[in-house]
């Protein structure tokens, strides 16, 4: 069991798991949001590499259009 802090709340998983099967998980496109790891923003070239671990801190941010 892994602890990290996702969009400012806890969240507890089974153990590491790829940025882009989380997102999956979440039922989130990858290509629809901005993803920041421990105070570095990800470029989406390096979504596929990412893993989030233990005491991981991120901040995935929705894209939003309008006007």
């Amino acid at each position: 069991m892994i602890a990290l802090q996702i969009n400012g709340r806890r969240v507890e998983l089974d153990g590491p798991i790829a940025l882009l099967a989380y997102l999956d998980k979440l039922g989130v496109s990858a290509r629809a949001v901005a993803v920041e790891l421990n105070d570095v923003i990800i470029e989406r070239s390096a979504y596929e590499g990412a893993e989030l671990h233990d005491g991981d801190v991120v901040e995935i941010v929705r894209m939003v259009g309008g006007g």
